[in-house]
């Protein structure tokens, strides 16, 4: 735990060395976001809010948690008291205690005062309401005990008063029940009926504990007091009446609970992982399997994303992209459900994709994008994987109905947990060894990360995110593969790493295609952007991702040449990109096709369809399926339809005919499929896009943050230009401070630098009903004694009152 040893939390944070420091702001980056913390005491304030605090449970081990439990359980002790009541035998133990007092004490959870006992913040002991099945001490619940109530138990026990008062009778109890012996004794010569109710009650309240599922409970109401043997306990203070949850509950105080389970019990401890079964892999396997994973991806993500520039998927009316056209986009880029899923949720986090009305469209930065390497694009959509604040490819809910894609449901604090929790435990399996199976890799990844979260449709702990890491090629042959070892390193100062392993294993864009006799075209690995445009052009795509097929049709070659090329560009552009000759049926193809391609040419007249072969106009007038366009014969070669352009154009071709479009100038009008593009998202000020990671990015220069704390007095006064002649900061948090009276000057300065630079807060609002909720505001403008902002929960703005702003958080 070190040397600091501060009463208070500020206190211990101003006797920390300055590198210890900064590892205390580097994990709590939510507490020195702006405005930046001016004291000890403000970041201390910042520290120990419950918003805080909540975040970081996500991300700590089991016998983190099993350590932090046992404190709250056991409340201020020193190191050798919590040592007794989880550590039995062996140095292992001892040394997973101090590693787990450490990594609670950098993330600012627990702290030694100066006589050694260790505290933990408020938040973090309210995060259970029973930990290791104690419940709430005596002197909790014997506050709303009358004095006369207290006077029967000492009677009953055979204890004297030492006074009439209230406070005197409690402090005997008190007394009686801190002493085990004293207590067992009494409990010793119970009627059996009493004495069994006690020791079940105490040994059922054990036994919840031991769940890691259930670290962070909810108190299980205790049976009713009419159980034989309660009266007996409750005349003794052994059971407590429970007065507020009115339905004649008891519970037990925690120092009978302690006693009756003895000074040998141990709480659950677990200081090292546990042991799965492997098996040997050689790092030669590893890498191609990883490789063709993470190739097969990107090619997957280059056909997902194109088809999604062609055809933008519609939005549900509820939101999110529905099951219809998930399988449509799967069908046209040849990709299961889960791979869809998984390239739409990390492209819209990397900014490919945005909302555009009711649908999904491509941005300028996909275009960009897609005329990059497949590794670099890889690489992007890789590192978005990682911060994502949900479970991509989670398709059921609890009830086991089908989700949406891009639903943009509320972030998830521990989704990117679970990925953390399986990058540590892949890396922790013996060098050259992998996990047998997903749920033997899911067991280890639940003692990293048991918080994380669990997905109803897993059939073992944590299949879906090991089935998306393996997609990926993070995780290959059961173990950590390169890219998922670079990707847990991958951090400012080793950004460049990630890219160079994945630019190694996986193969450069291909540029050249086999042309088949079958009419096909084949193309290993990935395709490079304009390869592929020039193929979807020409051909149809019939599979896609280690290698990629397109197979050619008199349709598909009408297609291109409808778009303005001619045939003989068409073959040359092929053949610059075919592997040898283009074979003779592609090029017999090409040029019957072209030949019949432009015979009829149609003008818009209402429309006026005319040509050189009389005999073929005749044949058109005569066409039994073409009569509905209402032809009639103007010239030998020229005809007159009822029917638009377009929809005649349609016809015809139907019919068999290959009719090309004119102008009214009679120029040939070339049929161009027009990319769509969603314009750039605009975020409002302070608003940032879901693609930000749900942690707040450390922007700041710790160690110039860190000396200007340790400069600082602990405590800063607070403002009263008319007492102590201490002046705001700026004239914002003056006005803020003269209405938003329910606010500590932390808070008000929160509020007044949201409104100055344009940055969101969220605040808890009261409002004049009663009614208390979490708002995430942005666009802030003061109007005292009220304030105008954009309510990310109405998506709406709204005004609120200053005086009805009871806390304030980084939005």
């Amino acid at each position: 735990m070190g040397k600091p040893s501060g009463s208070t939390l500020a206190a211990w944070l101003s006797d920390l060395e300055a590198d210890r420091l900064e590892r205390v702001l580097a994990a709590r980056p939510d507490a020195v976001s702006p405005p930046e913390p001016r004291s000890f005491g403000e970041l201390a304030d910042r520290l120990e809010r419950p918003a805080s605090v909540a975040p970081v449970l996500t991300g700590l081990a089991l016998p983190h948690l099993q350590v932090a439990e046992a404190l709250a359980a056991v409340g201020p002790v020193p190191r050798a008291a919590l040592a007794d009541l989880l550590v039995s035998t062996g140095t292992e133990s001892v040394r997973g205690l101090d590693a787990a007092l450490e990594a609670l004490a950098d993330r600012a959870l627990v702290r030694a005062d100066g006589e050694g006992l260790l505290h933990m913040v408020a938040p973090l002991r309210q995060a259970w309401d029973s930990p290791l099945g104690v419940d709430a001490p005596l002197t909790r619940l014997l506050a709303d005990t009358t004095s006369e109530e207290l006077r029967r138990m000492l009677v009953a026990l055979g204890i004297r008063s030492p006074g009439t008062t209230k406070r005197h009778r409690l402090t005997a109890l008190l007394e009686h029940h801190g002493d085990p012996e004293r207590v067992a004794a009494v409990v010793s010569s119970a009627p059996a009926a009493t004495r069994k109710l006690l020791e079940r009650r105490a040994s059922h309240q054990g036994e919840q504990a031991q769940s890691p599922a259930r670290l962070l409970t909810f108190r299980t109401p205790p049976p009713p007091d009419s159980e034989p043997g309660s009266r007996w306990a409750l005349e003794r203070g052994l059971l407590v009446q429970d007065r507020r949850s009115g339905y004649g509950s008891t519970r037990m105080p925690a120092e009978v609970t302690l006693a009756l389970r003895g000074a040998d019990r141990r709480a659950p401890f677990e200081p090292v992982p546990p042991v799965v079964r492997a098996l040997p892999v050689t790092s030669a396997e590893v890498d191609r399997e990883a490789a063709a994973t993470a190739t097969a991806f990107a090619a997957h993500a280059a056909s997902v994303l194109a088809t999604c520039s062609a055809a933008p998927p519609v939005l549900l009316k509820s939101g999110g992209v529905g099951a219809r056209e998930l399988s449509r986009i799967g069908r046209a880029a040849q990709c299961d459900g889960i791979v869809v899923r998984l390239v739409l949720e990390t492209a819209y986090d990397a900014g490919l994709l945005a909302r555009d009305g009711g649908r999904v469209a491509a941005t300028d930065a996909y275009d960009t994008w897609a005329e990059r390497e497949p590794a670099e694009q890889f690489t992007a959509l890789l590192r978005a994987w990682r911060t994502l604040p949900l479970t991509p490819s989670r398709a059921h809910d609890e009830d086991g109905r089908a989700l949406p894609a891009l639903a943009g449901e509320p972030p998830c604090d521990s989704c990117p947990q679970a990925r953390e929790g399986l990058l540590a435990a892949a890396a922790a399996l013996p060098v050259h060894h992998g996990a047998l199976s997903t749920a033997e890799l899911g067991q280890l990844v639940a003692w990293y990360r048991p918080l994380a979260e669990h997905l109803p449709q897993d059939t073992a702990p944590f299949a879906t995110v090991i089935r998306e890491a393996e997609l990926l090629g993070v995780v290959a042959r059961g173990c950590l593969s390169p890219i998922g070892a670079a990707l847990l390193a991958d951090d400012s100062e080793a950004a460049e790493t990630l890219a160079a392993v994945c630019e190694r294993l996986l193969p450069e864009a291909t540029r050249a295609v086999r042309f088949g006799a079958d009419l096909t075209a084949v193309v290993t690995g990935t395709p490079s952007a304009r390869l592929a445009a020039l193929l979807d052009a020409v051909a149809d795509k019939e599979a896609g991702g280690t290698a990629s097929v397109w197979r050619f049709s008199p349709t598909t070659v009408r297609r291109a040449l409808d778009t303005g090329r001619a045939a003989d560009a068409l073959a040359a552009d092929l053949s610059a990109v075919a592997v040898g000759a283009l074979p003779q049926p592609l090029s017999y193809l090409i040029n019957d096709t072209a030949r019949t391609h432009g015979r009829v040419r149609i003008t818009p007249a209402a429309c006026v369809i005319h040509g050189e072969e009389p005999a073929l106009l005749a044949e058109l007038v005569t066409h039994r399926k073409l009569a509905g366009l209402g032809l009639r014969l103007l010239a030998p070669t020229v005809l007159v339809s009822r029917t638009p352009l377009d929809q005649a154009l349609a016809s015809l071709r139907a019919a068999g005919y290959a009719p090309v479009a004119e102008r009214a100038d009679g120029t040939v009008r070339v049929e161009k499929t027009r990319r769509s593009r969603a314009p750039a998202p605009a975020p409002l000020p302070g608003r940032r896009r879901r693609s930000v990671p749900t942690v707040t990015p450390v922007t700041v220069d710790l160690s110039a943050l860190a000396a200007r704390l340790r400069a600082a007095p602990t405590e800063l006064p607070a403002p009263d230009p008319f007492g102590t002649g201490v002046p705001y900061g700026t004239d914002t948090e003056e006005i803020v401070a003269g209405y938003a009276k329910n606010l500590a000057y932390a808070d008000v300065r929160q509020v007044a630098h949201a409104v100055d630079a344009g940055t969101a807060i969220t605040v808890e609002y009261v409002a004049a009903s009663g009614n208390r909720t979490v708002r995430t505001l942005s666009e802030l403008v003061l109007d005292p004694p009220h304030v105008y902002a954009w309510c990310h929960l109405r998506d709406d703005e709204r005004v609120f009152t200053l005086s009805r702003i009871h806390g304030v958080m980084p939005g």
